[in-house]
């Protein structure tokens, strides 16, 4: 289905019927995504006496208990409640209908040569997503001014689907990039590493407070500026999809937590059409 949608006064054209998703499968019998040395996302049937959960056990039908650790286990999305005393449900700010979107590649460069900074300061062998190659990679003449913004991290290997990070630093943002985030209007980011902050960072989630407008140190709601804003990582971009101007819906349960699983949508534009 071809739309015609206005946005921020100018109109643009996107087919609702092919979007493509942004989500990693989280296969409960086969490799997974993990981060922070977290436990496996596990599935089992239900059981009860009488009943075992398992139509392939002689039940009725399938029944399962699903345990799994959003923030570690897969494509989640954030709010500011992960870093404050007051509840805050990550699907009740997620945004309703379709958000003009960028999607840009970067490659990550060494932290302790980039200029930029972070707190606690990077070590060696750090990889920042920098201000500086956003920049770069910002694209030119989009048809909107972007609300949201996927970043997809070079290299873009096949194993970002069922990667063990647990062992590694993967690349995180400079305090500088998520300050550019900021400044240009930016308020649903979503990244195709576990964490904007580096996996041991002394609780600092420098990135985070930047990107929520949150204060170092702060774990009141009311000060964070920016808590209509979201954060979704361990998201993973086909290499089909050029950088350029998209539609994202970003869909969410609705589970009560600062963090859920997620499944962002981009929906690609259609030229404009002819007179």
């Amino acid at each position: 289905m071809k739309a015609r949608i206005a946005l921020n006064g100018a109109e643009v054209r996107v087919d609702l019927a092919h979007p493509v998703s942004l989500a990693l499968t989280l296969d409960f019998n086969g490799p997974q995504p993990r981060h922070f040395g977290v436990p496996r996302a596990t599935s089992r049937p239900f059981e009860a006496p009488g009943f075992a959960g398992a139509v392939a056990s002689g039940a009725s039908c399938n029944c399962e208990v699903i345990t799994l650790i959003p923030h570690c286990q897969g494509t989640h999305t954030e709010c500011v409640g992960h870093l404050t005393r007051e509840k805050l449900d990550a699907y009740r700010v997620v945004p309703a209908g379709l958000v003009p979107a960028l999607l840009l590649s970067v490659t990550p460069e060494a932290a302790m040569r980039s200029g930029e900074s972070t707190a606690p300061a990077p070590v060696s062998g750090d990889l920042f997503i920098s201000a500086r190659a956003i920049g770069h990679a910002w694209p030119a003449g989009a048809p909107f001014a972007a609300r949201a913004l996927v970043i997809r991290t070079l290299p873009n290997t096949a194993d970002k689907a069922a990667r063990d990070y647990t062992l590694a630093s993967p690349p995180y943002l400079s305090r500088e990039a998520a300050q550019l985030l900021v400044s240009r209007g930016i308020l649903h980011l979503i990244v195709d590493v576990p964490s904007l902050d580096r996996t041991h960072d002394e609780g600092r989630l420098t990135a985070h407070r930047v990107f929520f407008g949150l204060p170092p140190g702060s774990t009141q709601l009311s000060a964070a500026a920016r808590a209509e804003a979201t954060i979704t990582e361990f998201a993973f971009v086909p290499d089909e999809l050029p950088d350029g101007a998209y539609l994202l819906q970003l869909q969410a349960p609705a589970l009560a937590g600062d963090a859920v699983p997620s499944r962002p949508l981009l929906y690609p534009l259609l030229p404009p059409a002819s007179p």
